[in-house]
């Protein structure tokens, strides 16, 4: 007798989910708990476990197809109806060579050309779903021009994206390292493994330091098609833009004395904390404290009425193989530095991990993006709806400036950071945007934060 797996309820908004993988295939067994298949939602990928042990007899829902919550998708037994429902299980993934054939099809079966976001996601041709190929493009897809796959494509076994981004930057022959994982399946142990195996055998001292090498981007000459998160964030971007009016304000702000702190205190930070001291989380303390100061750029339209809520729910932005998500630190007044540094951390580790909960994408009533993380001094970050505003936080850098002293005016090394906040004008005006980004100004240029570092 087989039992029914469904599509679970992925969080309370989510209604249906896409299948992206089947980790199992008919006649193959199944642990309890042991994942099955991975699922799509707008808002997180995840995998799906069997909830028996046996034998998958059933698979009911290809590839790239989009159900329900409570859809039927396989059906797991004891073996005896493997035999039958084989026959009528999803076809098999077309090989390198069919797959180099389908990039060659002709132009109406190809998918439509997605502009690339800042943060890029790995191509795949139009024969396989988008999040399949986003893992699988290094040894199913050659580049137009070549007849073999690259060279570090593993023999067998299915390579996450986040696998294969850290191999790139540990340097790892992926062809070379032997997975752990299930089916042999290549996992982030295994390639930190194989990255020390390597500096341990090689002779660190170099004599003459190498010009620093670039990646080539497996995208070149390629097309792709939309994952299901950069269809939802290219639509919700449009939908913003169309419903709002949006503009920016900018200051530039002298962060010398947060500076000052944070070097005192990061090492006792980290041994008591477990966590690094940046910059993030005194901007956070002190955007939240102005949003409670002035709660128009913290409220939401709702028709004709202006809702200013009873929280302030941070949402914090995180770039992700599979595109920018923005988890929520819930009720964020109130904390110090080191529960805002411990909250940060947390959510940006398991977002990038894909063991974020849906639940936790939602409710943020105010979003706090870290563009200085790349380098960036300022953008103008897009705000979206519910929302009426974002803060974006710059690059801290140094520079030459001037400075009051009891003495009177100085030059000296300053640190700077620029601050843009952008916002709807449709409830929130230039003025209410200056107040809260001058509280924020003269909060971070005080430098006052002893008290408020939690340790």
């Amino acid at each position: 007798m087989s039992q029914e797996v469904v599509l679970p309820a992925l969080g309370e908004s989510v209604t249906e989910g896409t299948v992206t993988q089947w980790l199992k295939q008919v006649g193959d067994s199944v642990e309890v708990d042991e994942p099955l298949l991975e699922v799509s939602t707008d808002k997180v990928d995840t995998e799906v476990p069997s909830p028996i042990a046996g034998v998958i007899e059933e698979i009911l829902v290809a590839e790239d197809e989009t159900v329900e919550v409570g859809a039927v998708l396989a059906r797991v037994g004891d073996g005896s109806g493997a035999a039958a429902a084989e026959e009528s299980a999803p076809a098999e993934e077309p090989t390198a060579a069919e797959t180099a054939a389908a990039e060659s099809a002709p132009a109406e079966e190809a998918p439509e050309k997605a502009a690339e976001p800042a943060a890029a996601e790995t191509s795949k041709p139009a024969a396989e779903p988008a999040e399949k190929q986003a893992a699988t493009a290094a040894s199913a897809a050659p580049a137009q021009g070549f007849d073999t796959p690259p060279a570090d494509t593993p023999v067998g076994g299915y390579v996450t994206p986040i696998v294969r981004k850290l191999a790139q930057q540990l340097g790892v022959d992926l062809s070379q390292v032997k997975g752990t994982g299930i089916g042999g399946r290549i996992r982030k142990e295994d390639v930190k493994n194989a990255a020390a195996n390597t500096a341990n055998a090689n002779d660190a001292a170099t004599s003459t330091p190498a010009p620093a090498k670039f990646e080539v981007s497996e995208l070149r000459g390629t097309t792709q098609a939309m994952s299901r998160l950069r269809k939802v964030v290219a639509s919700r971007a449009v939908e913003s833009l169309q419903q709002t009016a949006q503009l920016t304000t900018v200051v530039k702000v002298d962060v010398t004395k947060v500076a000052n702190l944070r070097n005192a205190k990061k090492d006792e930070f980290l041994q008591k904390t477990g966590n690094k001291l940046s910059f993030l989380p005194f901007f956070a303390l002190a955007a939240v404290e102005a949003l409670q100061t002035y709660p128009i750029i913290n409220s939401y339209v709702d028709g004709e009425n202006i809702v200013y809520p009873a929280q302030e729910n941070l949402s914090i932005a995180v770039d992700t193989e599979r595109g920018l998500l923005t988890p929520v630190i819930k009720d964020a007044a109130g904390k110090n530095i080191a529960e805002l540094a411990n909250s940060v951390a947390d959510l940006a580790a398991r977002t990038r991990d894909n063991k974020i909960k849906p639940d936790e994408l939602s409710g943020g009533t105010f979003t706090l993006t870290n563009t200085g993380s790349r380098g960036a001094l300022f953008d103008t970050p897009l705000v979206f709806l519910p929302q009426s505003a974002i803060l974006g936080t710059g690059a801290v850098v140094k520079e030459p400036g001037v400075f009051s002293t009891p003495e009177g005016d100085a030059i000296g090394v300053r640190s700077y950071v620029y601050l843009a906040l952008s916002y709807d004008h449709r409830t929130i005006d230039g003025a209410d945007a200056a107040r809260f980004l001058t509280q924020i100004k003269k909060r971070l240029e005080e430098g006052n934060f002893e008290g408020n570092l939690g340790i």
